[in-house]
C-alpha cells in the first residue's frame, strides 16, 4: 500500500506531504484546486516522462517521494532480487527532475532506469484513469479476469510447465528430422569416403613406414654391398679389426704394471673390442635381412600411391589425419543410422507431452466456462447499479491451437443498449463506462488476485445520485481488501471514505499554491454539504451530508 507521498516544487504545489489510509482515500476539491496536478506528480514515480517546465521554482529540482508497504509481496520481493536492490519492508521510490529537465529515479536509493520503475510500479499502483482504459480491453487482462474467477493459478502453472518441455521436444524433433533429411542427402557420400579408406586398410604411420621401406629395397644391391665390406673388415678379413683392437688389449695388459693409467686404458680397449663385435653382428642381421624384390617394390608402390592419393583428396598429409577422417565419417554413419531411433523415441515423447498439454487445457476451459454465466451476470447486476441500466457484457470463449496460456481465446464483448449487437469492448464502450465497468470488475476479482493500490481519477463522471451511491459502495466493499485512492465529485463516493483529503489554493507571497488537508468529520460534514449544494451549504444540506457520512 502507498503509506505517503511527499512532493516538492511540482506545478503549483511547493511542499506537499500525504500521509494515507490502508483503505478507502477520497480526494476532493473545487474545480482547479490541482486535483491532477496530484495525480501528475504521482505519475512521475510511476515511470511517466518528465518534463522541467512543471518545475514551480526555475532554481531548484522537483522531488516526488512514495513511500510503500509490500510486507509478504512475493512478486514485488522477486523484482527486487531480480534487480539487485535492496529487499526491505518498505519500498521507497524517488523522482528527481532537475532544473535542465534531466530525471533521475531511484529505488530504495539506488539509482534505476525508466523501464525498471514502470515494471515495478506496475506491482505497486494500478493508476485508473478516465479514458486511460486499455488493460480492460486487453485480451490477457480479460483472461487473467476469468481466470482468476475459475481459480485456473496452480492449474495454469502446471500446464505452462508442460507446454514449455513439449514445445522444446517438439522442437528438438523437428531438429531430428531435419538433420535426417540433411544427412540422407550426404549419406551416399560419406558412405563412399569411408568405403575407399576402409578398402585402403591403413594403419597407424604405415605411409611413413612404407615410404622408409621403398627407399631402402630401391638401394637394396648397394647397402647389403657396403653392409657386407663393412662387417667383413670387422670379423672375417685375413685381420679382423675386432682382432686387431684384441691384441691391442693383450699388449697394454702385459706393460699394466708399469703405469697407473695403463689399466683403466687396457679395459677401455676390451669394450671397444666388444661393441666392434656387436656393431659387426647386428651390420651382418642387417644384411642378412635385406632382399631384394621387385615384386614387393610394386607391392609398396602401389600402397604408397594410393595412401598420397587419399592424402591429397581428403587435403592433409599423414596417416593418422588420414585415420581421423575415416573415424569421423564412421562416426557420421552411425549417426545416421541412429538417428531414426532418436526421432522415433522423440516422437513419442512429443506425443506424451502433447496428451498432457491438451487433458491440462481441456480442464482449464472447462473452469473457464463454469464461471462465464456466474461472472456475466454478477457484472450486469452491478452495471445497473453503477447507472448503466441498458448495458450488457458476455465473454466469447473460442478454441485456438494450444498456446502459453491454454488454448482458448476469450474476448469481452459489450452493448451498450441493448441492442443485441456485441461488439470487443475496446472498440464500442466509452470512457465513463469503461471506467465503471473496470470497477465492477476488478470488485469481483479483488479477492482472487493480488491487486496493488488502486487509484481512480474522476471515475465518476457522467453519474449521479443512486448511481453515484453505489459506486461508492462497491468501492467501499472494494477497500475492506485493498487500498483504494479516489479523486470524486461526487458527495456519495466522498461519504463513503476512510480518510477525506482535501485540496485547495493557498496564497503564499506573490504565489498560489496547491495545498492538501486531512478532514476530520465536521470538516467532512462540511465539504460534503458544500458539494451538494454549493459554497454556502444550506442546514438541509448539512443534515443530509450528516446523514451520508454517519451511514
Amino acid at each position: 500500500m502507498l503509506q505517503k507521498l511527499n512532493i516538492q516544487n511540482y506545478a503549483i504545489i511547493d511542499v506537499i506531504a500525504i500521509d494515507f489510509n490502508a483503505s478507502l482515500n477520497i480526494i476532493t476539491g473545487e474545480t482547479g484546486a490541482g486535483k491532477s496536478i496530484l495525480m501528475g506528480a504521482l505519475s512521475l514515480i510511476l515511470g511517466e516522462r518528465a518534463d522541467s517546465a512543471m518545475l514551480m521554482n526555475k532554481d531548484k529540482k522537483c522531488v516526488v517521494e512514495g513511500f510503500f508497504k509490500v510486507a509478504g509481496r512475493r512478486t514485488i520481493r522477486q523484482f527486487l532480487k531480480g534487480n539487485d536492490l535492496d529487499e526491505e519492508e518498505e519500498v521507497v521510490i524517488r523522482r528527481e527532475i532537475a532544473v535542465n529537465g534531466k530525471s533521475r529515479a531511484f529505488i530504495n536509493d539506488t539509482p534505476v532506469n525508466l523501464g525498471q520503475l514502470k515494471e515495478l510500479s506496475s506491482l505497486l499502483v494500478d493508476l485508473h484513469q478516465q479514458f486511460d482504459t486499455l488493460e480492460l480491453g486487453d485480451s490477457n487482462f480479460q483472461r487473467e479476469v476469468l481466470d482468476a474467477l475459475a481459480g485456473n493459478g496452480n492449474l495454469l502453472q502446471e500446464y505452462a510447465g508442460v507446454f514449455i518441455k513439449y514445445s522444446k521436444t517438439k522442437k528438438e524433433l523437428q531438429q531430428l528430422v531435419q538433420q535426417q533429411a540433411d544427412s540422407n542427402t550426404a549419406l551416399d557420400y560419406n558412405q563412399f569416403l569411408f568405403d575407399e579408406l576402409e578398402e585402403a586398410a591403413l594403419k597407424e604411420n604405415e605411409l611413413e613406414e612404407l615410404d622408409a621401406e621403398l627407399k631402402l629395397l630401391s638401394n637394396a644391391e648397394n647397402v647389403k654391398q657396403q653392409l657386407s665390406a663393412i662387417y667383413f673388415e670387422l670379423k672375417d678379413s685375413e685381420q679382423p679389426i675386432t682382432q686387431q683392437v684384441k691384441s691391442l688389449s693383450n699388449k697394454l695388459l702385459t706393460i699394466q704394471q708399469y703405469h697407473s693409467s695403463i689399466n683403466d686404458l687396457s679395459r677401455r680397449l676390451q669394450g671397444v673390442q666388444a661393441e666392434l663385435q656387436d656393431i659387426g653382428d647386428e651390420l651382418e642381421t642387417i644384411d642378412n635381412g635385406i632382399h631384394y624384390s621387385p615384386g614387393r617394390i610394386q607391392e609398396v608402390n602401389d600402397k604408397i600411391s594410393l595412401g598420397y592419393k587419399l592424402l591429397k583428396k581428403h587435403s592433409v598429409h599423414t596417416t593418422s589425419e588420414l585415420l581421423n577422417i575415416k573415424d569421423t565419417l564412421q562416426q557420421k554413419l552411425n549417426d545416421i543410422l541412429n538417428i531414426g531411433e532418436a526421432i522415433t523415441a522423440k516422437e513419442q515423447a512429443t506425443k506424451q507431452l502433447l496428451l498432457q498439454c491438451e487433458q491440462l487445457a481441456a480442464t482449464i476451459t472447462a473452469n473457464r466456462n463454469k464461471v462465464i454465466t456466474p461472472f456475466t451476470e454478477k457484472v450486469n447486476s452491478l452495471l445497473v447499479q453503477v447507472g448503466m441500466p441498458n448495458a450488457v457484457i458476455k465473454v466469447l470463449l473460442q478454441k485456438v491451437p494450444l498456446n502459453t496460456d491454454g488454448a482458448d481465446t476469450i474476448e469481452f464483448l459489450f452493448d451498450a443498449n441493448k441492442s443485441g449487437r456485441f461488439e470487443p469492448l475496446r472498440k464500442v464502450a466509452s470512457g465513463g463506462e469503461l471506467s465503471r465497468l473496470m470497477l465492477c470488475i476488478k470488485s469481483l476479482v479483488a479477492k482472487k488476485l493480488q491487486l496493488p493500490t488502486l487509484i481512480f481519477d474522476e471515475i465518476d463522471t457522467g453519474i449521479s445520485g443512486e448511481a453515484a451511491k453505489q459506486v461508492g459502495m462497491i468501492m467501499k466493499d472494494l477497500s475492506a481488501g485493498h487500498q483504494l485512492i479516489a479523486i470524486t465529485h461526487q458527495p456519495q463516493i466522498a461519504a463513503k471514505a476512510n480518510a477525506h483529503y482535501y485540496v485547495y489554493k493557498s496564497t503564499k507571497g506573490d504565489k498560489i499554491n496547491t495545498a492538501i488537508r486531512l478532514l476530520n468529520t465536521d470538516e467532512r460534514v462540511i465539504a460534503i454539504a458544500q458539494m451538494l449544494s454549493g459554497e454556502k451549504p444550506t442546514a438541509a444540506a448539512l443534515e443530509n451530508a450528516r446523514e451520508m457520512v454517519g451511514n
